[in-house]
């Protein structure tokens, strides 16, 4: 068993498991939110979202950085920062991470050679790093459907740069469920269920419904929702 004693530990033979990679997650700002056009905003949180939760599951290690925060990027979102209360953040004032001496240092200290990578912009935080890194010797997996750009042309066009350089493209989806492998792993199970029901949209819904109308099992339960306070008048 691995060092989660829920999860067994897969056979590698080329595929990603919780013990094999890092999850690198880059500038998930709001300054370079807002200049993606080329993909829905709100999905973009969604899916990384779906990569950061699963992260905790299958206890991958996870890099997080951020760029010129204070000077004109702003903090990391919220919703990341709920998953990951305790996580340093790597400070940077480069575009490109694989610059940063701290940044390759964190990546480094993991051991891995396999990194998982989301980021804003593709066509340079996310591109720029992956080339230097694939250079270096080490394999990336982008996971294309938690990047976006200022264009379509400009996503596409990273896509194809980071292909061709070697990196493969992947989704959220498919890597959480490349890490579970096997639904007879129970220990992860239901995790992995309760982020499929929150996140994953048509698929989610329809294991709610299996769930519920096919095995009888009593519907799930979330935190009652309670209205934010208003801040006071000043």
């Amino acid at each position: 068993m691995s060092q989660n004693s829920g999860r067994p530990k897969h056979n590698e033979k080329g595929l990603l498991t919780p013990d094999n990679c890092v999850l690198a997650m880059i500038d998930l700002q709001p300054q370079m939110l807002f200049g993606v056009s080329n993909f829905d905003r709100q999905a973009i949180i969604n899916n990384n979202l779906i990569l950061a939760k699963a992260s905790r599951v299958f206890d991958v290690p996870v890099v997080l950085s951020t760029v010129e925060t204070k000077a004109f990027s702003g903090n990391i979102w919220p919703q990341m920062l709920a998953v990951f209360p305790q996580q340093p953040l790597i400070e940077r004032s480069s575009m490109n991470s694989w610059d940063d001496k701290n940044f390759v240092a964190a990546i480094e200290k993991t051991g891995r050679k396999k990194i998982v990578l989301t980021g804003l912009w593709t066509e340079t935080c996310v591109a720029l790093p992956t080339i230097q890194a694939i250079h270096d010797g080490y394999e990336i997996y982008v996971a294309e459907d938690c990047c976006g750009d200022v264009s379509q042309l400009a996503h596409d066009n990273a896509m194809k740069r980071v292909i061709q350089a070697g990196a493969k493209p992947v989704t959220a989806l498919s890597v959480m469920l490349e890490w579970q492998r096997d639904w007879a792993a129970r220990g992860t199970y239901d995790a992995v269920m309760d982020i499929v029901k929150s996140h994953c949209g048509a698929y989610g819904i329809g294991v709610e419904y299996a769930y519920t109308m096919v095995h009888g099992a009593p519907a799930s339960k979330y935190p009652e929702y309670s209205v934010a306070a208003a801040a006071p008048h000043k």
